[in-house]
């Protein structure tokens, strides 16, 4: 059986009203792109993106983003979603270039709450001392106002992902997650409420999907006791991972450039144990890459300091296209329904799908070859 594919949409590359307040009038990530560099031998910056700097606000964007997707066998796109204590976050993306797009019904859509702390790393700093934007826990009347939205604008949509006809729907931080609401039986009693309105909206109830990792990739995370633990505790539908890079040891896989076959398996080595261990569905990753440099001080020495200064990953279309049959063979032994690429257009991380203007469409021809098309896909 072919699993889904499921493509991770980071909605950084529009104008945003909180950005704007603490970076300028238009800012965007695309700013940071432009400006990076190589910042050692044979570094491979900067990313150009072959479609231009677009504004994926703009439904006409975004419908080339769909149909590149769907014509190479892209199922879904999981957007990060960000809703913080004052509300919603770098949303146009999908609230107005998605669901404004006419081809949507050629994908289907899923959220992936990305409820990390926003901390200025726009660039980052040689000291790496990152000055607080957003804090990622919020408090239960927050998280209401958040599932209210949800359940009336996301799930109600046609296109919305489902399992089993439950809305699908992805925790990044749990830690994050059960801090703010005041604990795990609290957190209990709010997911509780969340698929209460689920299914007084006619939904069967809520999948819930916890994305599992070993280490705090983002300055400040919170991580809470076993994840099967908590799983089980917080009676979770299934586990997923974000990126290949949550999985190791950075400090054994080389810098400044990492060793792509020791990332990846490294990672497959955790997703077996995790398949065994979860206790519910585990869903594994392809990563196309890793490079964070471009929210790096692009004048300061590349070295080895926590995220953002990170090795990078720099994949071939070939040696990606070795980790989707990894992937592949996975999902066949495990019958795996899903199976997650970082990234659609995580251009600021060095992992993007999209064609640029180096590879051109290799990364997504390679998918295609490799996991085909679903018959479904129009």
């Amino acid at each position: 059986m072919r699993p889904k594919i499921l493509a991770y949409y980071f909605p950084s590359w529009h104008a945003d009203e909180k950005n704007e307040q603490w970076f300028g009038t238009g800012w965007t990530e695309w700013d940071l792109l432009r400006s990076a560099g190589p910042r050692f031998d044979g570094h491979r910056q900067p990313r150009v993106p072959a479609l231009g700097y677009t504004d994926q606000a703009d439904p006409a964007a975004m419908a080339v983003d769909i149909d590149l997707a769907a014509d190479h066998g892209v199922d879904a796109f999981l957007f990060d979603f960000y809703w913080h204590e004052d509300g919603p976050f770098l949303n146009r993306e999908l609230d107005e270039g998605f669901l404004g797009a006419a081809n949507r019904p050629r994908l289907e859509f899923a959220l992936m709450w990305a409820n990390h702390n926003w901390v200025d790393i726009f660039p980052a700093g040689a000291d790496n001392d990152h000055r607080m934007l957003e804090e990622g826990t919020v408090g239960r009347a927050a998280f209401d106002a958040m599932t209210d939205r949800i359940v009336e604008h996301y799930f109600s949509q046609p296109e919305y992902l489902k399992v089993e006809g439950h809305p699908f729907f992805s925790i990044y931080e749990i830690g994050s997650l059960v801090r703010g609401l005041g604990g795990i039986e609290a957190t209990r009693a709010a997911l509780a409420d969340f698929t209460r309105k689920a299914v007084a909206a006619g939904h069967p109830g809520i999948h819930f999907d916890a994305v599992v990792w070993g280490f705090a990739v983002l300055p400040l995370a919170v991580t809470v006791g076993e994840p099967a633990e908590v799983i089980a505790q917080l009676e979770l539908s299934s586990a997923s991972s974000y990126v290949w890079i949550h999985h190791v040891d950075l400090g054994d896989v080389g810098f400044p450039r990492a060793d792509w076959v020791a990332v990846r398996d490294g990672a497959f080595a955790e997703y077996e144990v995790y398949n065994q261990s979860m206790g519910v569905p585990f869903y594994p990753n392809v990563t196309v890459g890793w490079d964070s440099s471009p929210r790096t001080e692009q004048t300061a020495d590349f070295a080895y300091r926590g995220y953002p200064w990170y090795p990078v990953l720099d994949a071939s279309p070939a040696e990606f296209r070795a980790g989707l049959e990894t992937a592949r063979a996975f999902a066949h032994e495990h019958s795996t329904p899903f199976v997650t690429i970082n990234a659609w257009n995580e251009w600021t991380e060095g992992s993007a799908l999209l064609p640029d203007t180096t590879h051109g469409l290799a990364y997504l021809e390679a998918l295609r070859e490799v996991f085909g098309i679903a018959p479904s896909t129009p």
